[in-house]
């Protein structure tokens, strides 16, 4: 394509050249360029983080099953499953995993730890190497080698560095497991199932299966994590090289025959499921997706924010090149022509903006990895090509899908305007237009959210919010211009022109309230996120709080249990009975998993319950339906939330299976329980005040009275019982999620710019009219100041006004993005409309002071020469 006229002929990619190194100058295509880089730099530093780590866990994944395949369960493996695994020729490992207390010996202070106990067998790890080490007196671990197969040797305990800084020993001491002794025999560097160095709150211990029995800390209520692992023939760097008979392949055939077998196992058994190198391990994730979640929302909104942005400059663009196109028409450029040149020129641009874009998402990627350095303690493997491709693909498409529609209507500018420049004005976008914009952002949206939930919310709560800020502009611009009339003659003169420069143009402003509103509409709704979401998902405990949990006692310690407690000057605590049971029947029908869609529901009917027994509801725990009826009989009370997500109603019957005993009931009340008060709850209570027929252990809360050291008499006169600080455990939670709300403030730096962007693109587009406006009435005799304070006045009252709608507006997406995304208890402030207008109109008057600066002194003569 060329453009051609009677004295040159210049190649249409060429003349797209020119134009673009010319229009950088200008202040619009400045604009759009800047709007697109951040955009991408926000989408790509979340694309390459998440890629990394992605990448990482794949790499890692047979490390965190350290096998080729793992069947878990609370209950012991049946032997069935073993003698399977052997006769298909694989070699197989066993492992027990719970919760409970480490001591010191007391000649060496006697202080105990919350630790992850884990029994081994005699060919532990199937895949993959432990890494053992020492640690010095300055407590730097210094790494040894790789371990032998089968865990620690008889009667030595291998430990993680943090136990012994904590109870101040060193590789060689002794350490109390429940009622034996172990001699810590080395420091676990590394560990296959610990999920190669991410996050864990309690430090391993790691023992030998044959010496578990010795420290009876297995009791009926214990929670164990039981795995049977099973892998093909041992390879390069497997710790357990034990001979198996030779299978064809690799193994993964009998493998994968095993995986069959286990799975149908597991629908007829309740509490038993099957993981694979495929499904991994979801739960050593769970953190990292939350904070995916909130790094996605906030670049998803800096690409909103960028596409208004990217629309409404390139409108002000192609405004400001009507008088071009029509001199070109009348040398007699062709349309086409034309079109192919601002093709490839926003081509060109997006691009441009793409690559400058990526560079800055991998440089802020970096801040990621240094912000999360404690979520995420592995080296990662170096980023794919994809986060590259969505960059390039959101630059190229924020540009021709939102900046390109405005600019093709200069093809059709006529020629005859050189002569009357009323002719050729930009039209409003048609509907082809405006399904192409919209396929884009829809498009935009799902690539960016990666969750059709979070991005239907967003994009569903924008659309709607913009359609509610066009109807109230016009509501308010209506109701000022009867004011105005109202008040003829009453007001200042400022006040006046004021009123009538907003209301002479009804359209134009009705559009600048609603760009307004949008650019702050996600500065609101990330305000909300930071200071509501994520502040209620760190939400402190009430100062009364218990900070401490005690489980596994056992009945006949009750008296003097709760007689040390008195001693040590706890007054107040939680005491209930409790038992484990698997939900068997719901009204004389079996319970299997497939019955239910909800990944929720299908996990809670594959795992015990905590069930007890009290005479009276607790009274933190308010019945919001039936009765909680004394000693009834066959009754029980359930969790409102249980009841909802299992489909359960007030009358059903459930049975439950409690180590063999047989339980059935009739739901008679449904409890509300506020999981977060750090009180003892549970799902199902039997309204009784004595149940002898149930296998039960006791648990209580308190709150440890200050300078007391009850843990560790606890743990010296009932070694049975698991102590647990909730307090350090909630901080060392907490310490992670300020890190990934640290990460999230630092993506909405891009935000906040974006949105400014937005601001200042919504009042330059209306720079030419108002300066063509000012220079009239400054002919008329106006003075300077006088149109400096009416400016002030209508950057005020639109900022105002813009600021309260999208307050209000934050506040229902916000709402449905606490509720349907990520499940927060949502308590909306009432108060936010007003710090909204607040907010607004400053921001409004910044953004304006930028972008109109200079209009109010340009000279007269040079405004309107300009304007004829």
């Amino acid at each position: 394509m060329n453009v051609s006229s009677s004295s040159m002929t210049v190649p249409a990619w060429r003349w797209a050249l020119l134009q673009t190194r010319r229009d950088l100058r200008a202040s619009s295509m400045r604009f759009l360029l800047l709007a697109v880089v951040l955009a991408v730099a926000a989408l790509t530093a979340v694309g390459f983080f998440a890629d990394r780590i992605e990448r990482g866990l794949t790499r890692d994944a047979a490390q965190l099953l350290a096998a080729d395949a793992v069947v878990v369960a609370d209950q012991p493996i049946p032997e069935s499953l073993k003698t399977e695994a052997a006769a298909k020729g694989l070699r197989v490992a066993e492992t027990a995993v719970f919760a409970s207390m480490a001591r010191a010996p007391d000649e060496q202070g006697g202080e105990a730890r919350l630790v992850s106990l884990k029994a081994v067998s005699p060919n532990y790890p199937l895949r993959g190497q432990m890494t053992l080490g020492s640690m010095g007196a300055d407590g730097i671990v210094h790494p040894g080698g790789k371990a032998p197969a089968g865990g620690p040797p008889a009667g030595q305990a291998w430990v993680e560095p943090g136990l012994l800084l904590a109870l101040s020993l060193k590789v060689g001491d002794e350490l109390w497991l429940g009622e034996a002794r172990f001699r810590v025999g080395a420091v676990i560097v590394s560990e296959p199932e610990r999920g190669g160095g991410f996050v864990a709150f309690s430090p391993r211990v790691m023992v030998r299966a044959a010496d578990l029995p010795r420290t009876q800390l297995v009791q009926p209520a214990s929670r164990i994590t039981y795995r049977l692992q099973a892998a093909g023939p041992s390879r390069k760097g497997d710790a357990d090289t034990t001979r198996v008979a030779p299978l064809p392949g690799d193994g993964s055939q009998q493998v994968q025959q095993f995986v069959e077998v286990a799975r149908k196992m597991s629908e007829a058994q309740r509490g038993l499921r099957v993981e694979t190198l495929d499904t991994g391990r979801p739960e050593m994730r769970a953190t990292l997706d939350r904070a995916g979640l909130f790094l996605r929302l906030v670049a998803l909104l800096a690409a909103l924010l960028s596409a208004v942005a990217v629309a409404m400059v390139s409108r002000d663009f192609a405004q400001r090149r009507l008088d071009d196109c029509a001199l070109l028409r009348v040398l007699g450029v062709p349309q086409h022509v034309m079109a192919w040149a601002y093709g490839f020129q926003f081509a060109l641009v997006g691009l441009m903006a793409s690559v400058l874009g990526l560079l800055l998402g991998w440089l802020f990627h970096l801040v990621f990895v240094a912000l999360l350095s404690d979520l995420v303690g592995v080296s990662l493997p170096a980023a794919g090509w994809q986060p590259i491709v969505l960059g390039l693909s959101v630059g190229v498409l924020l540009t021709l899908g939102f900046g390109l529609p405005p600019v093709l209507q200069l093809t059709q500018v006529p020629p005859l305007r050189v002569l009357r420049r009323e002719l050729g004005q930009l039209r409003p976008m048609s509907g082809a237009v405006w399904a192409l914009g919209g396929g884009a952002m829809l498009a935009l949206l799902m690539m960016v959210a990666r969750d059709a939930k979070m991005g239907s919310i967003a994009l569903g709560g924008f659309v709607g919010a913009v359609l509610v800020f066009a109807l109230l502009g016009t509501v308010a611009v209506a109701a000022l211009r009867m004011l105005a009339d109202r008040l003829v003659g009453q007001m200042p003169t400022w006040w006046t022109l004021g009123t009538r420069q907003l209301t002479a143009q009804p359209i134009q402003t009705v559009v600048q309230v609603c760009a307004l509103s949008v650019g702050l509409l996600a500065l609101m709704l990330l305000i909300l996120i930071r200071t509501d979401l994520v502040a209620s998902w760190r939400s402190a405990t009430p100062p009364d709080a218990p900070n401490r949990f005690v489980i596994n006692i056992q009945p006949d310690q009750v008296e003097a249990f709760q007689a040390d407690l008195r001693q040590a000057g706890v007054k107040q605590f939680d005491w209930y009975p409790m038992v484990r049971g698997r939900l068997v029947a719901i009204n004389g029908k079996a319970v299997r998993m497939q019955d239910y869609a909800e990944d929720r529901a299908q996990r809670l009917v594959d795992r015990e319950f905590n069930l007890s027994f009290a005479a009276q509801s607790p009274a933190y725990n308010p019945v919001v339906s039936g009765r909680y009826v004394k000693d009834e009989a066959d009754a029980f009370s359930v969790e409102e939330g249980l009841a909802k997500t299992l489909g359960l109603k007030l009358g059903d019957r459930l049975r439950f299976d409690m180590a063999g005993v047989l339980q059935e009931g009739r739901i008679t009340s449904l409890r509300k329980v506020d999981w977060s008060s750090m009180r003892v709850n549970f799902f199902v209570m039997a309204p009784k005040a004595d149940m002898p027929q149930w296998p039960v252990t006791y648990i209580t809360a308190f709150k440890m009275p200050p300078q007391a050291r009850l843990d560790r008499t606890l743990v010296q006169r009932y070694p049975n019982v698991t102590v647990i600080d909730v307090s350090a455990t909630l901080a060392q939670i907490q310490s992670v999620l300020g890190q990934v709300i640290t990460a999230v403030e630092f993506l909405f730096v891009f935000t906040l710019a974006t949105g400014l962007i937005v601001l200042m693109a919504g009042l330059m587009t209306s720079r030419e009219r108002r300066a063509r406006e000012w220079a009239v009435l400054r002919a008329m005799g106006a003075r300077q100041r006088l149109l400096s304070t009416v400016q002030n006045v209508e950057l005020l009252s639109l900022g105002a006004l813009a600021g309260a709608m999208s307050a209000a507006a934050a506040l229902g997406i916000g709402w449905g993005l606490a509720t349907k995304v990520f499940e927060f208890e949502w308590q909306a402030p009432l108060w936010w409309p007003l710090f909204g207008a607040l907010i607004g109109a400053l921001l409004a008057w910044s953004a304006g002071w930028w972008s109109l600066r200079g209009v109010v002194s340009r000279p007269v003569a040079l405004t309107l020469r300009q304007a004829e």
